[in-house]
């Protein structure tokens, strides 16, 4: 199964994206917010919606899917 990030680890990745876009700094905070897991739910609707290549392109975090769906999800 693979490792997810704590709540805490989640709220300093917003905190330190928050503290880039206040800076003027959109793309480096919209990067750092795709390394905190994509809700399972969230990246299943993306998935859906728009299909797995363009989800994989975004380069979004999708362990926690990983972990609730299985390692061949994206293929099924």
């Amino acid at each position: 199964m693979t490792e997810t990030m704590t709540i805490d680890e989640k709220l300093a990745i917003s905190c330190r994206a928050a503290t880039l876009r206040q800076a003027g700094n959109e793309e480096a905070a919209t990067r750092l917010l795709r390394t905190a897991p994509m809700p399972p739910y969230l990246a299943k609707i993306f998935k859906e919606k728009v299909g797995v290549e363009p989800l994989l392109k975004a380069g979004f975090n999708l362990s926690e899917a990983e972990a609730e769906f299985g390692p061949d999800w994206l293929n099924n």
